[in-house]
């Protein structure tokens, strides 16, 4: 494959995996809890580098989860103490981001992680970090990676799809019918910090924010059906992803913010003309119908 299809490869896997897992966390009302993690994994990643001194491995994987659920245990326990839940995710996400951006600029010296890489990624150096796969040769490390975990998160949501839907729309209702409410939220936030470590590296903090975020939210004004929204919401990040690309080749700018400012102009154009809940629909739709 070439330099572009990697790339173009590599931020649609991105694309994928966040826009089924964004629908979910639009559902359940924690689209900043997304932007928490986002920005929180910095924190494991580096305590897993200091204590290996390694930028790859399960360890990697492994920190940055704990990062995660760390986030969500901390706002969980802060919110049940009187804090607002906005105002919990904003003490814990910065407060964990600032921590490993400090660790940063004094414990890890000249490693491959700086605030740039932190931010916007590396998306231009996926096709040149490669691995041998039998019977397919050299393969981007990231593409092997994403891809894992895409079958991943498709895996989890399909096999427990009755639990994620009840639990998204009315929590109460799943645990009176006996689904374990609390253990499908830390399972849920474990495959949000599994899926925004696998695209750190290759796209930062920004582009998963965007990614995780945006396109669900447009999805949401197309569809109400649960299945179809998500697919619409893993297309738009695959749409978002080609666009961004071409845009940074045309104006010679950023690919990982190009990529995010497509997600953008995806939403404006659903926000738009989407038939239901499109603002031009309702201004063309007859007052009774609205």
């Amino acid at each position: 494959m070439s330099y572009t299809g990697w790339i173009l490869l590599t931020a649609s896997l991105v694309g994928l995996s966040c826009g089924f897992i964004g629908v979910l966390l639009i559902l359940r009302r924690m689209a900043m809890m997304a932007d928490a993690i986002s920005h929180t994994v910095l924190l494991g990643i580096v305590v897993a580098y200091l204590v290996t001194r390694e930028l790859s491995g399960v360890h990697m994987l492994i920190g940055a989860v704990t990062a995660g659920l760390l986030t969500s245990l901390f706002v969980q326990w802060l919110h049940a103490r009187g804090v607002q839940q906005e105002a919990s995710i904003g003490v814990v996400f910065t407060s964990l981001f600032a921590i490993g951006v400090v660790l940063i600029a004094t414990k890890v010296g000249n490693a491959h992680l700086d605030i740039q890489h932190t931010l916007m990624g590396e998306i231009t150096y996926i096709p040149w970090e490669l691995t041998e796969l039998p019977w397919i040769g050299a393969v981007p490390e990231a593409v092997v990676l994403l891809s894992g975990v895409l079958v991943v998160v498709v895996g989890v949501i399909l096999a427990f799809y009755k639990e994620w839907k009840i639990t998204s729309f009315d929590p109460a209702l799943a645990a009176s019918l006996g689904i374990p409410v609390v253990l499908m939220h830390y399972v849920f936030m474990s495959l949000v910090s599994i899926t925004t470590v696998a695209a750190f590296d290759a796209v930062g903090a920004i582009m998963v924010v965007a990614m995780l975020i945006t396109p669900a939210a447009a999805a949401y004004l197309w569809t109400d059906r649960l299945l179809v929204m998500m697919g619409l919401s893993g297309v738009f990040g695959v749409i978002a992803a080609f666009m961004g690309y071409y845009i940074a080749v045309w104006l010679d700018t950023s690919i990982s913010g190009s990529m995010a400012f497509s997600t953008g102009i995806i939403f404006m154009i659903s926000f738009l003309f989407s038939p239901r809940h499109g603002l031009a629909s309702r201004l063309v739709r007859p007052a009774d119908q609205i």
